[in-house]
């Protein structure tokens, strides 16, 4: 589906970016699996297709996706992707906030402005955007409301060797979420963040074989199956809004370095 076609099925409207590949495409075969209707948002076209293939093939109704290519750092590109959501189906209920990269590893003083700009416009300056335009939807509807949920990471809390950028970017997440969450008090917008721990995607394939850690040394580090991810997402996604969950961790078990010294 393509964002000129029409959709007159009744159903809450989600938008998730990063929908092309690992837990955003994750996520947004979960909610269309449990009756949304969802926006897949992303740089790819062809790998936001076979998202919504692959939903088709599980049994969700042709028309519940709507394919819309977006780059989540121009202002430009975010307000026509929330523009086709509104043209569309006229709401917006959900705000999957979820590209992100991890950017170039590498000590601060040999990180190039460039390549922290690059983490900082997708991680934190995508996720203000979509934000932005989410909040004017939800604040203008009738009935009036929504939900915003950002992927933080176990980097706002707890940051890895040679992370600095990704790290300060998931650090202002947090502070974004809160003060979304705040600001949209008045208008039954609920805002919260999902902060992940080695979910098994092709971002964390080479967990596996051995990260970094803080000691020094290189180990290799637990994953968990991206499903409890989506059921932490639809867990949120499906409270009333009268409810919010601020911040929930999910993470694999046994990860070091986050509970505990390491």
């Amino acid at each position: 589906m393509t964002a000129s076609d029409e959709v007159s099925v009744p159903g809450r409207v989600a938008v998730v970016t990063g929908a092309g590949s690992g837990i955003g495409a994750a996520v947004a075969r979960g909610l269309l699996e449990h009756g949304w209707l969802v926006a897949l948002a992303g740089r790819r076209a062809a790998a936001l297709r076979e998202t919504a293939e692959a939903a088709g093939r599980s049994g969700v109704p042709e028309g519940r996706a709507l394919v819309v290519p977006a780059d989540v750092t121009s202002p430009e590109s975010v307000a026509a992707l929330f523009g086709a959501v509104r043209g569309t189906w006229g709401r917006l209920d959900l705000l999957v906030n979820n590209a992100g990269v991890f950017g170039t590893a590498a000590p601060v003083d040999e990180l190039s402005p460039e390549q922290w700009r690059t983490v900082i416009d997708t991680n934190l300056t995508g996720s203000f955007l979509c934000a932005r335009e989410a909040f004017a939807m939800m604040r203008a509807q009738d009935p009036q409301g929504g939900r915003i949920i950002n992927n933080g990471s176990l980097a706002a809390h707890t940051p890895r060797p040679l992370s600095a950028a990704y790290t300060a970017s998931k650090h202002a997440v947090t502070g974004l979420t809160k003060s979304l969450s705040l600001d949209g008090r008045p208008y039954r917008i609920a805002c919260g963040q999902i902060d992940i721990g080695n979910a098994a995607t092709d971002m964390t394939s080479g967990f596996g074989r051995g990260a970094l850690q803080a000691d020094g040394s290189v180990r290799p580090e637990p994953t968990m199956d991206v499903s409890a991810v989506v059921d932490a997402v639809l867990y949120m996604a499906g409270l009333p809004l009268e409810a919010n969950v601020q911040s929930l961790t999910v993470l694999a078990t046994t990860m070091p370095s986050h509970v505990g010294r390491g």
